[in-house]
C-alpha cells in the first residue's frame, strides 16, 4: 500500500489556485489593460503615436542609458558580489546591508540626492566639472542614477551562486599550473555566467521603465534627455491614455523579450554546463 506523503501547506490545487489568481491581480490583469486601451486605437493611430519624434528620441535615450547601466552593472555588481564573498575585511557586514539601500530608498529622495551630488556645485559635478565633463542634466547622468538603480540585482543574483561554489575546481587547476586569470575565465565564470545574465536582464528592465531617480537628474529636454516614462506621464496628465498605454505597451514588448532572451541564455548555459546537448 503506498503511503502518502504528509505536507506543510495544502496541496497542489488550493496553492495553484491561490498563485493563479495572485497573479492575475499582479501581472496579467494590469499588463492585459494595457493591450485593452492600445487595441481602441486603430494599427495606423498605434504606429503614428508610437512613431513620433520626439516619442522615438525618448526610445533611444531610455534605451541607450539601460543598456549602458547595465553593462556597468554587470561588471560592477560582479566584482562587489566577489568582493563579499571572497574577502574578509572591517565593515563587510554594513557594505553588504548597504547593497538593499537602493530598493529601500524612495526613488525621488534618490533622483534629488544624485542630482545634488552630480551637478555642477556638487561634490561630484564639481570635481568632473575641471575637466569639461557635465554630468546632471545629461545622458551620463542618467546612466549614473540607472548604475545605482540596478546594481543590486546584479549583485544579489551572483553572491549565493558564488558562496556555493564549489573550490576543489579551483585548487585542481591550481595545482595543474593554471594561472589566475586562465582559472577565472575557464573555471569560475562559466558558473557565475547563468546568474549574471539573468541579474543583468533584470536590472536592465528595472532601468528602462524608471521614473522616480532618473526625472530629476535628466533635466528632461525634448529630443535630448527626455526619457519615455516622463511621455508617458505627460500623455497621462493630459487624459490620452489611449497614446500612454501605447508607448507603455512598446516598452513592456522590449522588457519582455529582453528578459525572454536572457533566460534563454541562463538556460542554455545551465544545459551546457550539465554535459547536456545545446
Amino acid at each position: 500500500m503506498k503511503k502518502s506523503k504528509k505536507r506543510v501547506i495544502p496541496g497542489f490545487g488550493l496553492t495553484m489556485g491561490v498563485t493563479i489568481t495572485m497573479l492575475s491581480i499582479v501581472v496579467l490583469i494590469p499588463l492585459a489593460s494595457l493591450v485593452v486601451y492600445s487595441s481602441q486605437l486603430g494599427l495606423r493611430e498605434f504606429f503614428e503615436v508610437i512613431t513620433r519624434k520626439r516619442v522615438l528620441a525618448s526610445f533611444y535615450v531610455s534605451f541607450i542609458t539601460a543598456l549602458g547601466a547595465s553593462l556597468v552593472n554587470a561588471v560592477m555588481g560582479l566584482i562587489l558580489a566577489w568582493v563579499l564573498v571572497r574577502y574578509e575585511f572591517p565593515g563587510k557586514r554594513i557594505m553588504d546591508g548597504m547593497i538593499e539601500l537602493p530598493f529601500a530608498l524612495p526613488t525621488a529622495v534618490a533622483g534629488i540626492s544624485l542630482t545634488s551630488l552630480t551637478s555642477d556645485q556638487g561634490l561630484i559635478g564639481s570635481f568632473f566639472a575641471k575637466f569639461g565633463i557635465k554630468i546632471a542634466y545629461t545622458k551620463l547622468g542618467i546612466t549614473f542614477a540607472l548604475i545605482f538603480v540596478g546594481i543590486p540585482f546584479v549583485a544579489r543574483a551572483v553572491q549565493p551562486v558564488l558562496e556555493k561554489l564549489d573550490g576543489s575546481y579551483e585548487e585542481a587547476a591550481r595545482v595543474m599550473g593554471a594561472k589566475p586569470g586562465y582559472i577565472f575565465r575557464r573555471v569560475i565564470l562559466p558558473e557565475l555566467l547563468p546568474p549574471l545574465l539573468t541579474g543583468t536582464g533584470l536590472a536592465f528592465g528595472r532601468c528602462l521603465g524608471e521614473y522616480g531617480s532618473v526625472v530629476f537628474i535628466a533635466g528632461n529636454r525634448p529630443y535630448e534627455t527626455e526619457i519615455t516614462p516622463l511621455i508617458i506621464m505627460s500623455e497621462l496628465q493630459e487624459f490620452d491614455y489611449k497614446s500612454a498605454t501605447s508607448i507603455a505597451l512598446v516598452m513592456l514588448i522590449a522588457s519582455f523579450l529582453i528578459l525572454f532572451l536572457m533566460n534563454l541564455m541562463q538556460a542554455r548555459n545551465s544545459k551546457r554546463l550539465r554535459g547536456g546537448n545545446v
